[in-house]
């Protein structure tokens, strides 16, 4: 199975072993992601933007405004690059040069299609809700006809991939483990604090289950 999502252009140049091309590892870390980048090129520029998106099976669907440059260009049938990224933490290195990430991320290569089947660009944006907010669609009000008017779904396959890894400690020179200088990794995660009420929320509604934080 995993070999369908490696080519040359999703096999890592650099660091080569840190790349991965597994597609449990591939699901994993794009299920913990919140967000994600899209890379395309419009009028001879290059950009990326920042979006949310959502899996199902082996398919993305990614959110967007219908207004945005992002859709326009990706209804167009233009080559994306889709990039999700999980920092775990900061290495911190004998010498600056060494100085890393520990990182999980993964990279999607293909070109997106804009969702016109009004059954479909449901069921997508169902799919972006309930990726970082299980649960939600069953409890807010569904879109109005305006709003998923307002609203694009760019649907782009998982066909061509690759994740890229970095833990451990730093890897200094080994005549810098001798320096009298602190090294190691200063863990970071993203947790989820206390729920703040809206300020026009009525009187007894509480948050949902699924949103208050879990103890540790």
């Amino acid at each position: 199975m995993s070999d369908t999502l490696k080519t040359r252009r999703t096999t890592p140049v650099r660091l080569p072993e840190r790349g991965s091309h597994d597609w449990p590892t591939i699901a994993a870390i794009l299920d913990e992601a919140l967000y994600c980048h899209i890379a395309f090129e419009a009028d001879g520029q290059p950009y990326a933007i920042p979006t949310t998106f959502g899996r199902d099976g082996r398919t993305l669907y990614i959110h967007g405004s219908s207004a945005s440059r992002m859709i326009h260009r990706l209804s167009e049938g233009v080559p994306v690059c889709f990039t999700a990224t999980l920092i775990d933490g900061v290495v911190v290195a004998r010498s600056v040069f060494h100085n890393s990430m520990n990182y999980r991320s993964v990279m999607v290569l293909g070109t997106g299609t804009l969702v016109t089947d009004a059954a479909e660009k449901l069921h997508g944006l169902e799919v972006i809700t309930e990726h970082s907010q299980p649960g939600r669609w069953g409890e807010a009000r569904r879109p109005t006809a305006q709003e998923l008017k307002a609203s694009s779904v760019i649907r782009l396959p998982i066909e061509e991939a690759s994740a890229k890894i970095r833990t451990g400690g730093p890897k200094d020179d080994e005549d810098d483990y001798s320096l009298p200088v602190w090294a190691g990794v200063v863990p970071l995660r993203l947790s989820a604090g206390d729920p703040v009420d809206d300020g026009r929320l009525a009187p007894g509604i509480v948050p949902p289950e699924q949103i208050r934080p879990r103890e540790p």
